[in-house]
């Protein structure tokens, strides 16, 4: 705790960002990370501009280099029951709370803050459009959100092989659709997304 108190009085900062808004399935995920200040990293960026490879070689480099970093996620059931702005913020809060070190403040891709509020304390929060592209911390983030959420994909097209969950990661493509008017949908689907309304 008194570690924790530290780090919060260095100001240091956790950057959140999200991935899998606009799938059709599959949850949508949310990372954290505080970037350690004497263990820089080079080449963040905004995670949709690398590719698959680079992508993943930054994720184990945040991961063994970050000062500390937590991915959460809401799943589609969630997603159904909550709607995908609210799902999306209650990944980014859990993410928050998986830190294990307190930030003094957080930067959120986006124009939207999760509740900051944790018991009698209250973190500061900033939301910033295009932050994936413009703040470390958030670039980071952006990076083990997607790397991770890929990953949980590929993890349900064993189960699910019929969608080909791993080719098209839960969005609504060509392919996808096809799936879906083929089998159905199943239960890693959103039901309230518009075409899983009259798929079910």
């Amino acid at each position: 705790m008194r570690q924790a108190k530290l780090f919060e009085l260095n100001g240091l900062i956790a950057g959140i960002d999200e991935a899998g808004r606009g799938p059709l399935a599959g949850p949508v995920a949310a990372a954290a990370v505080i970037l350690h200040p004497d263990r820089p990293i080079v080449g963040l960026r905004d995670s949709k501009k690398l590719s698959a490879e680079r992508r993943d070689a930054l994720a184990d480099e945040i991961q063994t280099r970050a000062l500390a970093w937590s991915v959460a996620w809401a799943d589609p059931a969630e997603i159904d029951a909550l709607n995908i702005l609210a799902a999306t913020l209650l990944a980014m809060r859990r993410a928050i709370l998986g830190l294990s070190v307190a930030p003094g403040s957080v930067k959120v891709d986006g124009n939207r803050l999760p509740n900051l509020s944790f018991g009698a304390r209250r973190v500061a929060g900033e939301a910033i459009v295009g932050g994936d592209a413009k703040v470390a911390e958030i670039s980071a983030a952006s990076i083990i959100a997607k790397t991770t959420r890929d990953r949980m994909m590929v993890e349900l097209d064993r189960i699910y092989p019929c969608y080909e969950f791993a080719r098209h990661k839960g969005y609504g493509t060509e392919v996808h659709r096809a799936r879906l008017r083929e089998f159905g949908p199943c239960r890693e689907h959103r039901f309230t997304f518009a075409p899983l309304r009259t798929a079910s």
